[in-house]
């Protein structure tokens, strides 16, 4: 049924991403529909990413931010380094590979404070174009860098550049999809 309706909406648009979230009661089958999904459409184990929200999952777990590290080169001071998560190595991976498409697996989706794991990218997901957002100074300081890394690599190799921000703001690649689960019966849905 829903399966059905997800191949229509893709084949009238196959290079469009897309949002769905399966819902139901515990044990109906969720995240095995998700998984037979992704198996269906043979979709390479390195274009999904599957995480599991949880009261304690937030924006810094999701997007990224400042880790420290021991710079073993520089006398073993404590530095801080900008540490990408889940989303955006999948935004990155995808505004890099434009001709295959990317996953994002949500378990549990309503059991983690959406305001507080998605932030500002929560605008992203209605994937219009006039939506672009800000990203932190920090978010942005990462893809622009990663941005110049990527783009020294495709010049070597005969490729086309790519942008990872648009006139300096976040938007959300047509080739990344989030397929997430949800169960009615918890009661932080509410």
């Amino acid at each position: 049924r829903q399966d059905r309706e997800l191949n229509n909406r893709e084949s009238q648009s196959s290079i469009n991403g897309f949002n769905k979230i399966y819902f139901g009661p515990p044990g109906t089958g969720k995240s095995h529909a998700i998984k037979e999904y992704l198996k269906e459409k043979n979709v390479d184990p390195e274009n999904y990413s599957r995480v599991t929200f949880h009261p304690d999952y937030d924006y810094h777990s999701f997007v990224g931010g400042y880790k420290p590290f021991t710079d073993t080169n520089d006398g073993d001071k404590i530095k801080y380094n900008f540490i990408s998560q889940i989303f955006t190595n999948l935004y990155v991976n995808a505004w890099e590979n434009k001709e295959q498409h990317y996953y994002l697996v949500i378990e549990e989706i309503n059991r983690g404070n959406c305001a507080e794991i998605f932030g500002d990218i929560f605008q992203l997901l209605d994937r219009n174009p006039e939506y672009n957002i800000e990203p932190s100074s920090e978010l942005k300081k990462f893809l622009e860098k990663k941005e110049k890394e990527i783009n020294t690599k495709r010049v070597e190799e005969g490729k086309d550049t790519i942008n990872l921000l648009h006139s300096g703001k976040l938007q959300m690649p047509n080739n990344l999809s989030i397929l997430a689960s949800m169960n009615t019966s918890d009661q932080s849905l509410y």
